[in-house]
């Protein structure tokens, strides 16, 4: 029996040290240089497909072939976002991205270790929508919407299972990519059913509801309040649009709304912890039936 264990055991370690989404406490010498380097190349790979695709359009393709902007543009549906808006959030998600790569050459083992636990995830991410920007590009928006979902798993995973890595990892790396790829599964999902119509409005005067929902949990859930703040800006890129170009509707009148109250809650629960204020020791969950225990890490 003992040997038994001991096979099991050995055979869980094998597997553990082999799966490249495995969170480890210390990385070898060439798992690092290979996380450096696939972190790099799969990070200019997206920015530079983005930034292409963004002015100009794929030279090959069986349906319609247009920028990114002019398919947000050509499909105006109740969640199509403003482009300066959402190109600003990723910009800054970009920049952001390049300290976090920088981790991996950081001479503090900790930083080192909570970058590379979460590199795998950054790696999958950028391919991910590297793939669906591609989709996008050229209306493959089924498929695009598939590599959305298959991401929203991926980036989720992230977040639970590495969710005490320090802010300035888990900002570029998980909550605002995380973020994004929920609201984006709303706006490719709403271009691929060829939302239009005035039921489909309706509908989506319900679903919009759902961006609120989903921030809140992780408010109050986690302490997020980078969550809040993404979600906020997210839901002000779809209410600028909505308004300019559908003045007379609910839908951006709910998108202000729901923005507005996920600011003031992000305030609420971030200002406290940052002035040193807060009851509640950051990134622990408030909840009366359950144990609080430290979920996000200061910095």
């Amino acid at each position: 029996m003992p040997e038994e264990n001991g096979v099991a055991d050995s055979a869980h370690r094998g597997i553990h040290s082999i799966n490249p989404f495995s969170s480890r406490d210390e990385y070898s010498r060439q798992s690092i240089i290979t996380y450096k380097i696939c972190t790099a190349v799969s990070w200019l790979l997206l920015v530079v497909t983005s930034i292409f695709y963004t002015f100009e359009r794929p030279h090959e393709g069986k349906y319609q072939r247009r920028t990114i902007w002019e398919q947000n543009g050509n499909h105006r549906t109740p969640f199509t976002m403003n482009s300066i808006i959402t190109s600003i959030y990723w910009i800054i998600l970009y920049i952001m991205q390049i300290g976090y790569c920088w981790h991996l050459y950081a001479s503090n083992a900790t930083y080192v270790a909570a970058a590379a636990n979460v590199g795998s995830h950054f790696i999958a991410s950028n391919l991910l929508l590297f793939g669906f920007i591609h989709l996008w590009v050229r209306s493959y928006f089924w498929l695009a919407e598939l590599l959305l979902i298959i991401n929203f798993f991926n980036l989720s995973s992230a977040y639970f299972r590495h969710s005490t890595t320090p802010r300035f990892i888990h900002i570029p790396v998980v909550s605002g990519p995380l973020a994004w790829n929920f609201v984006a599964l709303y706006w490719c999902g709403a271009v691929m059913v060829h939302a239009h119509t005035l039921p489909a409005r309706i509908v989506a005067n319900i679903f919009i509801w759902g961006i609120l929902a989903y921030g809140v949990f992780f408010l109050v859930a986690f302490k997020d309040y980078t969550m809040g703040f993404e979600l906020s800006i997210l839901a002000a890129a779809i209410g600028v649009s909505q308004f300019v170009n559908h003045i007379v509707a609910f839908q951006w009148i709910f998108a202000f709304i729901i923005m507005a109250i996920l600011f003031i809650l992000s305030l609420a629960v971030g200002v406290p912890g940052l002035l040193g204020k807060d009851p509640f020791a950051r990134g622990e969950i408030v909840s009366e039936d359950r144990e609080r225990a430290p979920l996000l890490a200061d910095e």
